[in-house]
């Protein structure tokens, strides 16, 4: 029970840092399951020619990664951070170390699951559902319609 409570009460911190941190406007969940995307500047997608997704459409656990990216944590997984090496190279060559991953829990799941952000050097964003087999570039700004 105690156990619980400190969950909790470290998530509820999370939450009210994340929420003073942002240095924009906080992603909103789409009130009717529709999102737009907020601008053709979405970093990454010129260079990696892949789809642009917004954050609102994405799993809802995946905003909130991006939350705690966004402050640095703490993470849940042990291995959320580390250098994402691109070996499937479908997202732009860069020098090793230019991105990291981060895990985004999917409910259910007994272990990491599939699904990942992995963050780039010059402010990118990706998201796979199918661990490396395919990526979108994540549109931060982009609100519900």
């Amino acid at each position: 029970m105690r156990a619980a409570l400190v969950a909790l009460a470290v998530l509820a911190a999370i939450v009210l840092v994340g929420t003073f941190a942002r240095s924009g406007p906080a992603p909103q969940a789409p009130a009717s399951g529709e999102c737009a995307t907020a601008s053709a500047q979405v970093p990454g997608a010129a260079a990696s020619k892949l789809p642009v997704q917004p954050l609102c459409a994405l799993p809802t656990e995946a905003a909130a990664v991006y939350a705690q990216i966004r402050t640095g944590g703490p993470y849940r997984y042990e291995r959320d951070g580390v250098v994402f090496a691109n070996a499937e190279r479908l997202l732009p060559a860069e020098p090793r170390g230019y991105y990291h991953e981060f895990t985004v829990p999917t409910p259910g799941e007994g272990d990491r699951g599939a699904r990942r952000l992995v963050t780039g050097s010059e402010q990118e964003l990706y998201y796979t559902g199918d661990h490396y087999g395919s990526f979108v570039v994540v549109d931060v700004a982009a609100t519900a319609r």
